[in-house]
């Protein structure tokens, strides 16, 4: 391995205020008295019935955004905790949250945290049965929802849950002398608050106690609770504090979290990649954190947030990209200059000498193209970070050679998350990452056949980690905790499941899955999420799946991109089904989608390619269970939803492999 660089060096010593081993609620109070006056929330008004408006936090002017400073919500969270203490937390008591992405679902976490509780988390995508399951798995005592909607589906299983009580952030007309508004436990708070009290229950929370459980995505099976301490949270704080802030060592360019950083929060915070990314890091390091209303105004929301950073998935970039081919596609004569900007910021991104004339190009398509589009991302974006998932090099180049720099980072629910992320000042498309501080990983070469795999130059295996910021377990799962570790010298690591390759220069390249690598019936091994990420950039295609496990050959089953089908059909004076299912089926339609196919597939190798593929009229999402809620294929949902679209391909002798 290549000798540590020198970023490397200064960034294991580093420390500063926000580096520390306290707890959570320890690390939010002393974030909130260092950066009393500062910004801290920012929120949209018009949208929700918040039930803390006029009392706790001002009313926002409907449509605009307000905010609170820090000092202002760390008085929310002190009143709130002393709240949560009359209704009876108390420390270990668990507690779910229920609720999506807003600026109550931190100021709940950190109050139920400060009071001592275990906060358990609860997707708003979950049905009455998951909830119950949600609630019941944990033994949680009480639970915050989010409004009526989310409070009714509780009330649909509370026989089967042992509730004490119920809190309902917004505005509601239900009758149980048990159900509380987030307002009422704020009022009871501050009526009984006392300085002392509430610093006690700081002072008597350990950081190797239980924070949260945060039940894994479900994949595939039935979700597990993944144990996750303070500790756990906090030294991932320290690690990523450490990759991320000014240190000196950094050239004043160099993009860094600091006070005056704005953060965009659209991620689910009951996902623990926005949890910590954007919650405990950000608040710790006294930045001010932006909600968008939801997903689908994004692009509005963030205009009046302008962020200088925020997390998300790769889905969001490559819709961002999408949306930007799509404006483009106004006229020929604008297609072709965005085609031409878009290669020349992929031939910029791969260079380290540009030289005059690509420097020129780069200058003309910065005037014409790129500084358009970083308007329409509020103008202030220093760098975004890309996790949950695998992000295309291809798309990674493009928005870095576009002056958009995304730092693809690695992590697990059960590594609180961060395990890797590219460093601002080295970014390597294409890559995890290197390991963060105080984390250390080793390759089990013995489970995978290289030989398999294309373009690996360094060691290839499973991933194996350890370090302060990785879980003890699973909640009342000790079959599967004793699954997931390993113990090699002495030391218990944890399997990730996930193939990755380690380059001389510490850079990890994620490869696959391993339980999801393709066995071919021919006794080959495909890797499906490189082929997959191909096809991100692809105008034609809106989402992809590989299949070909225990089969001959590879196929795919395609969502097209309806709109895109539309322009082309329009241009072409081809007169298509108004239905999408009927569309799917149209034979230029299927040749259409053809010509995208076989772009790609002469990026591939022989037994890498597409030979067959059907297409699909229903998008993948969360909602219909297609997706998880951190936008991961749940790739047996959706061979069971297709299930004769692969025997279409496979012919009757098909059966799903899972």
């Amino acid at each position: 391995m290549a000798g540590t660089p020198g970023w490397r060096a200064a960034e294991a010593s580093y420390t500063d205020e926000v580096v520390g081993d306290d707890t959570l609620g320890e690390l939010f109070a002393a974030s909130a008295e260092r950066n009393a006056d500062s910004e801290a929330q920012m929120y949209k008004g018009g949208v929700y019935d918040r039930s803390l408006t006029g009392d706790a936090i001002p009313e926002a002017p409907p449509g605009e955004y307000a905010s609170i400073t820090y000092g202002e919500m760390h008085d929310v969270v002190k009143y709130l905790a002393a709240g949560f203490r009359d209704l009876g937390v108390a420390a270990d008591t668990r507690v779910g949250l229920f609720s999506s992405t807003r600026m109550e679902w931190a100021l709940s976490d950190f109050a139920l945290l400060s009071a001592g509780a275990v906060v358990t988390t609860v997707y708003t995508e979950s049905s009455p049965k998951q909830v119950r399951y949600l609630l019941d798995d944990p033994d949680a005592e009480a639970v915050v929802v989010e409004n009526e909607e989310l409070l009714q589906r509780v009330l649909e299983v509370e026989d089967d849950l042992s509730l004490s009580f119920v809190v309902v952030v917004d505005d509601y007309d239900v009758d149980r002398d048990y159900v509380y508004s987030l307002n009422e436990v704020y009022r009871w708070g501050r009526e009984t608050f006392d300085e002392e009290r509430y610093r006690s229950w700081l002072a008597h929370r350990d950081p190797n106690d239980l924070a949260s459980l945060i039940y894994t995505s479900g994949t595939t099976g039935q979700p597990k609770g993944v144990r996750l301490t303070h500790r756990n949270f906090r030294s991932n704080v320290n690690q990523t504090r450490k990759r991320l802030a000014p240190r000196p060592d950094k050239h004043p360019d160099v993009p860094a979290v600091t006070p005056e950083t704005t953060s965009i929060a659209f991620l689910p915070l009951a996902h623990v990649f926005e949890r910590l990314s954007g919650h405990f890091f950000m608040f710790g390091s006294g930045a001010t954190v932006g909600y968008v209303e939801n997903p689908d105004t994004l692009a509005d929301d963030i205009q009046q947030i302008r962020p200088n950073t925020g997390s998300s998935v790769p889905r969001v970039y490559e819709r961002i990209f999408a949306n930007m081919r799509e404006q483009a596609s106004d006229s020929a004569a604008k297609q072709r200059i965005f085609d031409w900007a878009i290669g020349v910021a992929r031939d910029y991104a791969r260079t380290e000498d540009p030289g005059t004339v690509l420097e020129l190009k780069h200058g003309l398509a910065d005037r014409l193209v790129y500084s358009t589009v970083k308007e329409k991302l509020g103008g202030n974006v220093e760098f975004m970070v890309s996790g949950g998932g695998s992000l295309s090099k291809r798309l990674c180049e493009t928005f870095l050679g576009m002056g958009l720099t995304i730092v693809e980072g690695y992590g697990l629910t059960e590594t609180s998350p961060v395990v890797t992320v590219n460093p601002p000042e080295d970014v390597q498309p294409g890559t995890l990452g290197v390991p963060v501080a105080d984390m250390d990983v080793r390759l089990d070469t013995d489970v995978v056949d290289d030989s398999e795999f294309e373009d690996v130059s360094g060691p290839l295996g499973e991933l194996l980690v350890d370090g302060p910021n990785v879980t003890d377990g699973y909640w009342n799962e000790p079959g599967a905790t004793e699954r997931a570790f390993t113990e090699i010298d002495g030391t218990e690591w944890f399997r990730t499941g996930d193939i990755v390759e380690q380059r001389d220069d510490d850079f990890l390249v994620y490869h696959d899955r391993l339980k999801e690598l393709l066995v071919l019936s021919t006794g080959k091994n495909v890797a499906p999420q490189p082929i997959e990420d191909l096809f991100s950039t692809n105008d034609r295609v809106e989402q992809i799946m590989v299949v070909g496990d225990d089969q001959k050959f590879v196929a795919a089953l395609i969502v097209p991109n309806f709109e895109e089908l539309e322009r082309w059909a329009d241009a072409e004076g081809v007169d298509l089904p108004a239905d999408d299912y009927a569309k799917c089926e149209d034979d230029r339609v299927r040749a259409w989608m053809q010509t995208a196919v076989d772009e790609t597939n002469a990026e591939l190798e022989k037994i890498e390619r597409i030979k067959q593929f059907e297409l699909v009229p229903r998008e993948w999402t969360a909602e219909n269970d297609l997706l998880t809620p951190s936008m991961k294929k749940k790739r047996r949902n959706i061979r069971e939803a297709f299930d004769e679209k692969l025997e279409a391909i496979y012919g009757d002798d098909y059966t799903d492999g899972s």
